[in-house]
């Protein structure tokens, strides 16, 4: 199988952008099997780029329906008089249904239809937004933001599963920090958007990304495929051993106890991902506040850095990728430990250095964005080669239920502890919470790169 990832130097060269247009070219009406090779190392090629590519695509549209809500929150404050603890109690009750459905949707996830499953998800989502500009009433948005983060949650299962079938597990770490720029590109360009919009009115914020989410649905529907057995290829290189084809729900049940709920490393990495998500989505979430009242900068402007904090941290999985998969073999908890005592050098230098330019402000925040999405990305990494692609949606499911058990934290605590104490005490906590994510990560040290061989 080897052959099948390698390049392919044959043929007239071909223009980048018919290059990328080719990879979205309808697929074939019937699955294609083939004894031939260098055929199937073609349509794998194919194939990897289409997954990676519609892939990134999608997800990142997620956050257009999801991270909206950050840019919107200072002006929602002032017109509609809603109190810090209040926006913080959306964002901690949208986090905890996220995390709760990434958890149950992550046993669906390894077993569904990728293309249909995230597709759904992204409507819904998509629809829940609708409902949420047409609303003012603080008991009624927050229901409907619950709402939306049980739909949230099922965008990252089928994207793990997608992943883990179509790129071997020495591939994994570098395939998956580049599918990781996903969250950058969405984050990063709804903050900017919405920075926009929300001059007009706070209610454009959810009218117009819920628009761009229902045109994206569609592009998945027909971009994506599911497995590679789908669409006629053989299993990816490394992991024939763990096919699911013909497997009952009681051994999948018995395989996902075994490897997930048994396996220490896992349990390790999901708390150490409650500490990475409390930094990462307290600068999301409470970025454009934070900027505009402990920075003094204009919510235009906060959209922007807020931005370049996305797209530091899109490069900063990159390259934690290239390092797990060229000179650490795989092990992408080690990675994490140098990415996570960074990150909170950085935030201590935002903090507490005498930042007299925004452009100052921007890089060192970008700074913190690039050390913290390292081990947002690598971590997922971990639990999903460790549980192998039988089970990778569902380990990651577990680490998410403590990532985004965070926002009890990074949400209506955050805002709780800086509406009584000043954003000083807010840094003090975010602080802590890097230090602690190092040291669990060092607990985790010994683990293998991944539980293909066992």
């Amino acid at each position: 199988m080897s052959n099948q990832i390698e390049a392919d130097n044959n043929g007239p060269a071909i223009s980048p952008f018919r290059r990328i247009l080719g990879v979205f070219a309808p697929a074939p009406a019937l699955p294609i099997q083939s004894n031939d090779p260098a055929e199937v190392a073609r349509k794998y090629r194919y194939w990897q780029k289409r997954v990676l590519l519609s892939s990134i695509i999608g997800y990142a549209t997620f956050y257009f329906v999801r991270k909206n809500l950050s840019i919107a929150m200072p002006v929602m404050q002032s017109s509609l008089g809603f109190k810090k603890t209040q926006l913080g109690l959306f964002l901690t009750l949208h986090g905890l249904l996220y995390g709760v459905s990434k958890f149950a949707n992550g046993f669906l996830g390894d077993r569904a239809n990728a293309r249909a499953f995230m597709a759904f998800g992204l409507g819904a989502s998509a629809l829940m937004n609708v409902f949420f500009g047409f609303n003012s009433a603080v008991v009624t948005l927050g229901l409907i933001w619950m709402a939306n983060g049980w739909f949230q949650g099922m965008g990252f299962p089928p994207c793990a599963r997608l992943l883990t079938h179509w790129f071997a597990p020495r591939q994994l770490a570098s395939r998956m920090s580049i599918w990781n720029i996903s969250h950058s590109i969405g984050g990063g360009l709804i903050v900017i958007l919405c920075g926009y919009l929300v001059v007009i009115s706070w209610r454009l914020a959810f009218f117009v990304p819920a628009a761009i989410a229902f045109a994206c649905v569609i592009f998945i529907w027909f971009t994506l495929p599911d497995t590679p057995s789908s669409v006629g290829l053989p299993e990816v290189e490394g992991t024939q051993s763990h096919s699911q084809t013909h497997e009952s729900g009681a051994e999948f049940r018995r395989f996902v106890i075994d490897r997930v709920f048994h396996n220490k490393y896992i349990w390790i990495l999901s708390l150490a991902n409650f500490f990475v998500y409390v930094v990462r989505y307290a600068v999301l979430d409470w970025g454009p506040t934070l900027l505009t009242e402990f920075k003094h900068v204009q919510i235009t402007h906060a959209g922007w850095m807020v931005a370049a904090f996305e797209f530091c941290g899109a490069l900063g999985a990159i390259f934690g990728g290239w390092i797990t998969d060229r000179f650490l073999g795989g092990r992408a908890v080690r990675a994490c430990v140098v990415y996570m005592a960074l990150a909170g050098v950085a935030l201590f230098a935002f903090w507490k250095l005498p930042l007299n330019s925004e452009v100052l402000t921007t890089g060192v925040l970008g700074a913190a964005g690039f050390f913290v999405y390292g081990p947002q990305c690598l971590l997922a990494v971990a639990a999903a080669n460790l549980a192998t692609k039988r089970a990778a949606a569902s380990a990651i499911g577990l680490t998410s239920i403590f990532g985004y058990a965070s926002t009890v934290l990074s949400g209506w605590g955050l805002g709780a502890l800086v509406q009584r104490y000043g954003w000083e005490a807010g840094f003090v906590g975010l602080i802590i919470a890097t230090v602690i994510g190092t040291l669990l990560f060092i607990v985790a040290w010994p683990a293998k790169a991944h539980g293909y061989e066992s």
